[in-house]
């Protein structure tokens, strides 16, 4: 379990929880959204997408717990790759489930 000796423990624990729950954030999303959003998009497959955030969040975990020391590489790479699904993929994907017919403030 993670001991808190000091601030700087502390900051680790609360980047580490900030980590997991970004990258559970962005698997649970993907995990709703359907397969045919990714394709039509042209962005990488679902199942892809479901295995790198499967791994950020494990990893994210492991770090907010204390298995892993600190702010570790797979901790930032956890991160990224949430960051990446967050800042790219989730917008496209969500323009596929809105529909055609659509003025600037929703359907007509």
């Amino acid at each position: 379990m993670f001991q808190i000796y000091g601030v700087l423990d502390l900051i680790f624990l609360i980047l580490g929880i900030g980590a997991f729950i970004l990258s559970a954030w962005a698997l649970v999303h993907a995990i709703k959204t359907p397969a045919r959003a990714f394709a039509v998009t042209g962005k990488q497959t679902k199942q892809l997408w479901t295995i790198i955030l499967s791994l950020a969040a494990l990893f994210s975990f492991a770090s907010a717990v204390g298995y892993l020391p600190g702010i570790g590489f797979l901790t930032i790479v956890s991160v990224i790759a949430a960051g990446i699904y967050l800042a790219d993929v989730r917008p496209a994907v969500r323009e596929v489930g809105k529909g055609g017919s659509s003025g600037p403030y929703g359907p007509w």
